[in-house]
């Protein structure tokens, strides 16, 4: 049987450190104020996690988790081409306006790349096939016109999220790139 307190604990802990990292930044966050969001002692967040760098790649492999299966779920939803490449691209981009208007959220990107980056190219892959995957469906059942392959294409897709969300200026920024390539692709993969 699954001990549910330490489950509790471990999500604490994780809320603790993203809410820390969020409001003082990577470098400025100490254990301390991990353990003191958390409503625990330093010692006991150490018996769940030995630093901030292994905080940050459970974070990051949660992220890429939340992200595959919602991203699954509105690929394999209902609608247009159009409707149901928006709502992935939002549903994979939902949240990062907020990181991003945080003051340290730049800051957090660049912490999550250099201490996750086999996590990062592990999810970012995943996130690929799944576009890929739904590409090759809708382009069997004569629903999108591709100019390269479904795995080409679906790298396009996550690539240009990707560098979106490395150069919008701000929330604001990401969120009007985010929306507009949604309807890029989705009016050019769409068959009229």
């Amino acid at each position: 049987m699954k001990d549910t307190s330490d489950d509790t604990r471990q999500k604490a802990i994780l809320n603790s450190a993203f809410q820390a990292f969020s409001k003082y930044g990577f470098r400025k966050t100490s254990m301390d104020d991990i353990a003191r969001g958390a409503g625990m002692s330093r010692p006991a967040v150490y018996l769940h996690y030995k630093n901030k760098e292994a905080i940050v790649r459970k974070l990051t492999e949660l992220h890429y988790e939340e992200k595959t299966a919602v991203v699954t779920e509105a690929l394999n939803g209902t609608g247009t081409i159009s409707e149901i490449v928006t709502r992935a691209i939002h549903a994979q981009t939902e949240g990062m306006a907020a990181i991003l208007a945080s003051p340290h959220g730049l800051e957090m990107l660049d912490t999550t790349k250099s201490m996750s980056i086999d996590i990062v190219e592990q999810g970012e892959a995943k996130l690929a096939d799944l576009y890929a995957a739904w590409l090759a469906r809708e382009q069997a059942a004569g629903r999108v016109r591709l100019f390269e392959s479904p795995e080409e294409t679906a790298k396009t897709i996550t690539v240009t999220l990707k560098g979106i969300k490395m150069t919008a200026s701000g929330a604001e920024e990401f969120e009007k790139h985010t929306a507009q390539l949604a309807a890029l692709i989705g009016a050019g993969l769409e068959i009229r």
